[in-house]
């Protein structure tokens, strides 16, 4: 009956949101090409202020455009962006005007070869650690990135309540990375559930601290560009919220797992122990669980920084100006309020699971492979 549930639960939920949905037609012209010969090549100087300058490399390129309807297609091309040598493959932009030859225009490395390697590493390497359990660990995977990419993003562009959308997508990520992964179980439910009631408390915690410092979700390049080429207004003071729901969905899938199989196991090895006792024994290990997935959180949000970082750092400016900025506060709030909802999962999950598991003589198959 339960299994059920959670079925028409899913069914439910794809059936309210896959209606408004909608394909939108690529007008980009973008194709792969190979460098045949680099025709000319030389260096100028862009003076940025008085005395000083950037180094620019100018490229004439001979290329083959290999895939699309052009294939096959030689063309030259002039090159600023990229640094390409004889062999390499790149993506070009064709833009076709009415009263002038058709122009191409070097966009970006061609790297889906070794992603594509690294991928196969990264699968091989879950398979021979995790078995059975890690080869379901990969489709709940691809299942949670089909449902962000099929569905999330479409009803965000079309004008949907990023908070509402997130929330809702967010709990059929979690249904997915959690019961594909561990089974359709006792377990995996407490583990479901208390990591739900975490998303919706952070989720408001988000709202408050987004709201109280005034942040507008305008603190990258790409939402300036998604606010000019997108044809319906987006409401970026939400996308910032669903953004940070669906940053922190992993580490609390994390500690709310790992805390349903520590209750579990306590009860199946000292089945005599009180539900006070165990909830006591099962918070120790996740007090120690939290206090290292918190550095994970910070040392991950300082890492992707670093560039920034270092910008304000040659610029001396005042820290009181540097943590106030849109930037800096926008990761803060990530930091904290992901933090806090580390803090959040543990209590919930293992009161959950300490009134719910006891007695229950379940396989225990939830193992902390994330």
């Amino acid at each position: 009956m339960k299994r059920k549930l959670i079925f028409l639960f899913l069914f439910f939920l794809l059936l309210i949101t896959a209606t408004p949905l909608y394909a939108q037609e690529d007008k980009i012209n973008i194709q792969s090409a190979k460098v045949l010969e680099i025709v000319k090549e030389e260096k100028s100087v862009i003076l940025q202020k008085i005395g000083e300058g950037v180094d620019v490399l100018n490229q004439t390129i001979y290329a083959e455009i290999v895939d699309g309807v052009e294939k096959g297609k030689k063309v030259i091309l002039e090159n600023d962006v990229l640094k390409l040598k004889k062999g390499d493959l790149f993506f070009i932009e064709k833009t076709s005007l009415s009263d002038e030859p058709d122009q191409y225009i070097a966009i970006e490395k061609d790297r889906q070869f070794p992603i594509a390697v690294l991928l196969i590493i990264f699968a091989v390497a879950i398979i021979i650690f995790g078995g059975k359990q890690g080869v379901r660990s990969l489709i709940s995977l691809l299942g949670g990135f089909l449902v962000i990419i099929y569905f999330l993003l479409p009803m965000l562009t079309k004008g949907y309540s990023p908070i509402l959308v997130s929330i809702s997508f967010a709990s059929m990520i979690l249904f997915i990375a959690i019961y594909f992964t561990h089974g359709f179980n006792r377990e995996s439910s407490v583990a479901f559930v208390g990591t739900i009631i975490a998303v919706v408390l952070t989720g408001l915690l988000a709202y408050f601290s987004v709201l109280v410092m005034q942040l507008t979700g305008f603190n990258t390049e790409e939402t300036m560009f998604l606010d000019m080429g997108n044809a319906v207004k987006l409401n970026f003071h939400g996308l910032l919220l669903g953004g940070i729901l669906i940053g922190v969905l992993g580490i609390l899938d994390d500690i709310a797992v790992t805390q349903s199989a520590v209750v579990s196991e306590i009860y199946n090895s000292a089945g005599h122990l009180s539900r006070k006792d165990v909830y006591k024994k099962a918070m120790r290990v996740g007090r120690e669980h939290v206090s290292a997935l918190v550095n994970t959180l910070v040392l991950a949000y300082a890492g992707a920084s670093l560039p920034l970082l270092l910008l304000f750092s040659n610029y001396d400016y005042p820290f009181r100006l540097v943590v106030s900025g849109e930037l800096f506060a926008t990761e803060i709030v990530r930091t904290i309020v992901g933090s806090i909802g580390l803090v959040l999962t543990v209590p919930i999950t293992t009161l959950l699971a300490v009134y719910l598991l006891k007695g229950y003589k379940g396989k225990s198959a939830l193992g902390h492979h994330h």
